[in-house]
C-alpha cells in the first residue's frame, strides 16, 4: 500500500534502525514486515521484543511455531502464514502438521492438535474460555503457565497480522516457496 512502503536501513526513521539492524544480523535480510513496521519505531521494537519474550516461554520451538502459524491462519494473513510455514519447517514441525494448520484441518499429533484447537478457541472466544477448554488443554499435557505463554504468541502475531492487512505487505522472496492465500 502506498501509505506504507517497505523501508530500508537508509530510509527508516532513526528510532527503527536498531530493529532493522538486528533483523539483518539474525536473518541475513530485513523482512518486508519489519520494513513496514519501521514506520512506527515503537511497533517495530514491540514486535521484536515480544518475539524474544515468546522464545523464553516453556513452549518448545515447534509448539511456538504452531501457535504463530495458527494465529496467522485464523487471521488470514498471507504474509505470516508463508513466513511461519518456512520457520516451522526449520523448527522440525512435521510437514503434515504445517499443512493441516494451513488448511484448518486436524493435526495427527494429538498434543499439537490440542494446542492448535486451544489457540483457535482462544481467538474465537476472544479469551472467554470455559473450564472445559482449559481441562482439554491440560489433558493434552499442558499446564496453566502454558495458557499464559500462548498469550504472548497471540499478541505478537496479532500485531504482525494486522500490520500486514493494513499495509498489504509484499511477500519476501525468501518466503515465496511457502506462499498461501486464504480461501
Amino acid at each position: 500500500m502506498a501509505d506504507y512502503p517497505v523501508l530500508t536501513l537508509e530510509t527508516a526513521p532513526q528510532g527503527a534502525r536498531p530493529v532493522l539492524e538486528a533483523s539483518q544480523a539474525a536473518f541475513g535480510f530485513i523482512p518486508n514486515l519489519l520494513g513496514v513496521m519501521a514506520h512506527s519505531p515503537a511497533l517495530a521494537e514491540a514486535y521484536l521484543t515480544l518475539s524474544g519474550l515468546f522464545d523464553k516461554t516453556d513452549l518448545t520451538p515447534a509448539e511456538r511455531q504452531v501457535v504463530l502459524l495458527t494465529v496467522s491462519q485464523y487471521h488470514r494473513c498471507h504474509y505470516c502464514v508463508a513466513a511461519h510455514s518456512m520457520l516451522a519447517e526449520m523448527q522440525s514441525v512435521p510437514a503434515d502438521a504445517v499443512a493441516a494448520i494451513r488448511t484448518d484441518q486436524p493435526i495427527s499429533d494429538a498434543k499439537l492438535q490440542a494446542l492448535r484447537v486451544f489457540v483457535r478457541t482462544l481467538l474465537e472466544s476472544r479469551g472467554w474460555l470455559d473450564q472445559q477448554d482449559m481441562q482439554t488443554f491440560y489433558a493434552a499435557g499442558y499446564k496453566p503457565e502454558h495458557v499464559l505463554d500462548v498469550l504472548v504468541g497471540v499478541a505478537q502475531k496479532t500485531m504482525s497480522n494486522f500490520t500486514n492487512h493494513i499495509a498489504q505487505t509484499p511477500l519476501d522472496d525468501a518466503f515465496k516457496a511457502h506462499a498461501w492465500e486464504s480461501e
